[in-house]
Order: C-alpha cells, then structure tokens, then sequence
C-alpha cells in the first residue's frame, strides 16, 4: 500500500503540467489505480486495489467553482499547462474560474477526465505514456 508521504513525495517533482505524465507513473509504481482531485480546496483521494483509498489534506483555502463551465477557455488553459506555461496553482485557480469541479485520473485507462460542477464530463484526455 501507498501513503500520502509518498504520493507527496512524487507530486513534489511536478513543477508544471508538462511533468505530468512522469508523476503518473510514479503513482502507477506505488500501485495507485485511480485518483480524484477536488478543486475547491484541492484535496485528492487516491485508490488502490481492494477499496483502499487515502484522502490527502486540503491544499488552500476554499475557492469557489463557477456554475456555468465554459469548456473552450479550460481547453485552452489547460493546453498552456501542459505546455509548462503555468504552475499548478494556477492551473486550480483556471479550473475553479471555467467550471471545473473536479478530475480524474484512471491508472488502467491511461485517461484524465474533468467534470462540472453538475457531474458532466467537460474533457476526457488520454495521458501520454
């Protein structure tokens, strides 16, 4: 099993979104099969085989997540942080203001999903490997 301490330890590494594909593996190495990331306070939950889960602790203050998605200019911003261009701060303080309530990252289907706030999926992306 994984602890935070390590997930920590891996997510210390990523400096922009262009880091994120090594950080996945990293967490695939630790045996993570799937996380969640909240955005409103930025806090994840990550899984493992036989339901083990372990939540992290919140990463800022709680921000509010607009109503309305706007899928274009996530799109777009998140394109920037892949690119390096942003930091991860940043890229929350984007998702919060384009409607993005959450993300998930499935180990198994190499996916990045992002919803809403109503639980719609604004961005299904495949993560390089």
């Amino acid at each position: 099993m994984f602890t935070i301490d390590q997930i920590k330890a891996a997510h210390s590494k990523v400096k922009s979104g262009a880091d994120f594909p090594n950080y996945i593996q990293d967490l695939i190495k630790l045996g993570v099969e799937k996380y969640i990331t909240y955005v409103s306070d930025g806090h994840t939950v990550y899984f493992w085989k036989d339901n083990y889960k372990a939540k992290s602790e919140s990463r800022y203050a709680t921000k509010p997540i607009a109503a309305q998605s706007n899928a274009a200019n996530f799109k777009a911003g998140l394109k920037e942080h892949q690119e390096g261009k942003t930091d991860y701060a940043a890229f929350c303080e984007l998702c919060a203001e384009t409607g993005v309530d959450n993300w998930t990252v499935d180990m198994s289907e190499m996916t990045c999903t992002y919803y809403d706030v109503a639980a719609n999926t604004l961005l299904v992306e495949k993560i390089p490997g």
